[in-house]
């Protein structure tokens, strides 16, 4: 019997309107100007509301060909459950307004039979929003492709932990088959995220942040882990998703097949320009086999 995970931020988060989505999301596709590429093997997207980031994310999703990808592996980092694991879903099919996506219970079985895996709760599942704001983008790039998935929840790992996760995923790296989603927002700034990291050499605050954000993503661009770590102890920039995508640096690191991260767009909610203001990053990049 299927054991389903609900479209739970769908009518809030984006519209739970078929139609409406599916024009939304051909809209930012179309928009992004990206023709689909048949080496990317992976995207690193936001995961905040549609209204705020989906336009963004479009300049990631916009890349996948899917007509060799059997499976897509989901990273997304846990904001309201704690644990110091990676965790699997319980469920078999995550459904979104357009369309059921199953979930490959073979390789989920072969990820539970490691030892290194956490089971999660449907209901800690349904309360995060990291994977499911990627969903509806696979569903309409993979339409009508026979596509699998398997969402992996990506909780506060120490470094060990985030190279040993990315030791046991790299042998799935290795296969053309296999696509990465990794879920992350960048900076966070403002006194409503406690994090007002301000260069005034930069001008404008907005700009500062700018400047911090792309210091990051020129690191993750590097694809070296241990560097993208040092960064982060140092500016401690709150980038929720640092978990997944250090995960994912480690992966590409132990594959055999080398992948080049390129960031493609960057964007924020808001220009800040007070001490009194707010905004969240967002940032898209492909990870290209370049074998």
């Amino acid at each position: 019997m299927a054991r389903v995970r609900r479209a739970s931020h769908a009518g809030s988060w984006y519209t739970d309107n078929a139609f409406k989505l599916e024009e939304e999301l051909d809209g930012w596709l179309k928009a992004s100007g990206v023709t689909k590429s048949a080496g990317v093997r992976g995207v690193i997207a936001p995961h905040a509301g549609y209204s705020y980031s989906g336009r963004c994310a479009a300049y990631a999703f916009a890349n996948i060909d899917p007509e060799n990808i059997a499976r897509v592996f989901l990273l997304g980092p846990s904001h309201h459950y704690y644990t110091p694991r990676c965790a699997l879903t319980r469920t078999t099919v995550y459904k979104t307004p357009l369309g059921d996506l199953p979930i490959d219970l073979e390789v989920n079985e072969e990820l539970k039979a490691t030892g290194k895996f956490e089971l999660m709760d449907v209901q800690v599942d349904e309360a995060e929003h990291s994977m499911e704001m990627h969903l509806p983008y696979l569903a309409k790039v993979f339409h009508g492709w026979p596509v699998k998935i398997v969402p992996i929840l990506v909780g506060a790992l120490n470094a060990e932990n985030e190279a040993m996760y990315g030791q046991i995923l790299a042998k799935y790296a290795d296969d053309p088959k296999n696509f990465f989603s990794v879920s992350s927002d960048f900076c966070h700034w403002g006194s409503r995220f406690n994090y007002l990291h301000y260069d005034k050499k930069y001008g404008a605050i907005y700009k500062s942040i700018e400047s911090l954000d792309k210091m990051g993503m020129d690191i993750i661009e590097t694809g070296d882990p241990n560097a993208f770590k040092e960064y982060l102890l140092e500016f401690e920039n709150t980038i929720c998703g640092r978990h997944p995508i250090s995960v994912f640096l480690h992966m590409l690191k132990h594959g055999s097949t080398k992948m080049k991260v390129s960031f493609v767009r960057y964007e924020q909610s808001s220009q800040c320009r007070s001490m009194r203001d707010s905004s969240v990053s967002y940032a898209s990049a492909t990870a290209k086999a370049t074998d």
